[in-house]
C-alpha cells in the first residue's frame, strides 16, 4: 500500500487546526472546530491543540488490532481530556471539537469510522465511489438556520457577527441526542459515529479528507467525486488543495459560493491499495 498525504492551513498567519497522519495499515483525519471570535469556549486551548492531540493519540490506540475503531476514539478522548487541566470547564459548550476520518486495514478487510462532516471515499474498484460522511450536522443547520438567507461579505464585522449567531444556535444541539455528534468531552459521541468495513479486494484506493479538502464537490459543485479521485490518482492530494485554493482566491468575498471562512484548513490522505 502506498500513502500521499497533504495538509495545508487556510491561512498562512493562523495555525493549521487539522491533522493528518498515517501509520502502517492506518490512516486518520481530524479536523478542528471551536468557538468564534467574540464567544467563549471555556478552555484555555486552542482549537490546534485539541486536534493535534486528539490524532496522535487516536493513531496509537488504533494501531491495536484487539481494539474497535469506536473503542480507539472513546478512550482517545478520555485521555485528551485528561491533559486538558483544571483550568478548562469541560462542560462548556464552546470546548474545542472536532470530526474524525479514521480507516484501518485489518486482515483482508478495510475498516473505518467517520463522525461528523468530514468525508470518506472509497474508490471501489469496479463502480461508482463511495462516499461516507455524517450528514447530522448539515440537518440540524437546516433546521436551526435559514440557508437560503444572504449572507454578509466575507471579512466584514457583519459576516463574523452572523457566525457568531449561527454558532450560538447550533451549540444547544451539540452532543446531544436528536441533535449532532463531534469529538470534544464527551467519550460516548464515539459510539454515534458512522462505521463499517469493506474487502480490500475490492477497493483501489481509500480516501480521507476534511471539509476544506472536499469544497471542490460538495460546496463549489466544479468537480464529482470521480474528478476529485482522479486528481488525487494522478497528482496527489497537494494538488487538490493547490485547484481549492484557486477556487476560493476566484470568490474572494464569498458571493458566488457563501461559505464560512474564504479558505479553510484543507487535509488529504490518499492511501492506494493496489499499485
Amino acid at each position: 500500500m502506498r500513502v500521499l498525504l497533504a495538509s495545508e492551513s487556510g491561512n498562512p498567519k493562523r495555525d493549521n487546526e487539522d491533522f493528518a497522519a498515517a501509520a502502517p495499515g492506518l490512516a486518520v483525519v481530524i479536523d478542528g472546530a471551536g468557538a468564534p471570535a467574540g464567544l467563549p469556549s471555556g478552555c484555555s486551548h486552542s482549537v490546534a491543540w485539541y486536534a493535534h492531540n486528539l490524532g496522535g493519540l487516536l493513531l496509537g490506540a488504533a494501531a491495536d488490532p484487539n481494539v474497535t475503531l469506536t473503542e480507539a476514539l472513546a478512550v482517545s478522548i478520555e485521555r485528551v481530556n485528561a491533559l486538558h487541566g483544571d483550568a478548562c470547564d469541560l462542560r462548556h459548550p464552546g470546548s474545542p471539537s472536532a470530526t474524525v476520518v479514521l480507516a484501518r486495514a485489518y486482515a483482508d478487510r478495510l475498516e473505518y469510522l467517520v463522525l461528523a462532516d468530514s468525508v470518506l471515499v472509497l474508490d471501489q474498484a469496479d463502480g461508482e465511489p463511495t462516499v461516507v460522511t455524517d450528514n447530522r450536522l448539515a440537518e440540524v443547520y437546516r433546521e436551526v438556520n435559514d440557508p437560503a438567507a444572504e449572507r454578509p461579505p466575507l471579512g466584514t464585522p457583519e459576516h463574523a457577527a452572523d457566525m457568531r449567531t449561527r454558532v450560538e444556535r447550533l451549540n444547544a444541539y451539540r452532543n446531544q441526542p436528536g441533535g449532532f455528534w463531534v469529538a470534544s468531552t464527551k467519550p460516548e459521541a464515539a459510539h454515534e459515529a458512522l462505521v463499517g468495513s469493506v474487502p480490500l479486494d475490492d477497493l483501489d484506493a481509500v480516501v480521507l479528507l476534511s471539509d476544506g479538502a472536499t469544497r471542490l464537490v460538495d460546496r463549489f459543485g466544479v468537480m464529482s467525486w470521480r474528478d476529485l479521485l482522479a486528481v488525487l490518482r494522478k497528482d496527489g492530494p497537494a494538488e487538490l488543495i493547490v485547484r481549492t485554493r484557486e477556487a476560493e482566491a476566484s470568490d474572494p468575498n464569498g458571493a458566488r459560493w457563501p461559505r464560512s471562512k474564504a479558505s479553510d484548513d484543507a487535509s488529504a490522505v490518499y492511501w492506494a491499495v493496489r499499485r
